[in-house]
């Protein structure tokens, strides 16, 4: 399927390749959700402020904590590009498991390789955000007696933040970055193909 909004390629006018330095680690090339937002400039650097807290350091959740929301999101949102950027870059460094991978794209928290209550619970918690927009009582409670008060407004912030990449990917009919795995790569033998988790 074309893309409805193509990413930027090179050569970007001055202004653009500064923002897109900056989007990037390194001397790596931009990814094309980069490059995409960057026909927006005033959008694109407003995106990497904001984009920079949640990746940093400074958030209120750890590296593991902060992918087990993003790949989550991004599964129950069907965004197979902006999941398979985190699968490919973070996974490994958040030591989540093949299983613990395909559970994020198409189980639940109630699937054996989950033997964390934290991880439980920050899975829960992105499925009631995603399908109710809320948190009830109860989840509210066990949330309470695991994260801060900060630590919650970081998470809910950041299902919120991958909610509106996933939903401009999508929309914009994103391809996948080069060798970046699919969400059949990581299907549980025994079942169908899914678009998302199953709920």
């Amino acid at each position: 399927m074309p893309e409805r909004i193509p990413p930027l390629e090179a050569p970007y006018q001055p202004e653009t390749a500064a923002i897109l330095r900056r989007m990037m680690p390194g001397d790596e090339e931009p990814l094309a959700l980069f490059r995409m937002y960057a026909r927006n400039r005033h959008l694109a650097e407003a995106l990497h402020s904001y984009g920079s807290y949640q990746l940093s350091r400074r958030l209120g959740l750890g590296l593991r904590d902060r992918e087990i929301v993003i790949d989550r999101t991004c599964a129950l949102c069907g965004c197979e590009y902006e999941w398979g950027v985190h699968v490919t870059r973070f996974a490994a460094r958040a030591d989540l498991t093949a299983a613990q991978i395909g559970s994020l794209t198409h189980g639940t928290s109630t699937d054996t390789c989950w033997t964390a209550e934290r991880d439980r619970l920050l899975l829960d918690a992105t499925d009631a955000l995603h399908t109710d927009h809320d948190i009830d009582d109860e989840l509210w409670t066990r949330l309470s007696a695991e994260f801060t008060r900060e630590q919650l407004l970081d998470l809910f912030m950041l299902c919120g933040w991958y909610h509106a990449i996933s939903f401009t990917a999508r929309a914009a009919r994103l391809a996948s970055e080069p060798d970046t795995p699919r969400f059949r790569d990581f299907q549980p033998p025994g079942v169908a193909a899914r678009s998302g988790p199953r709920r």
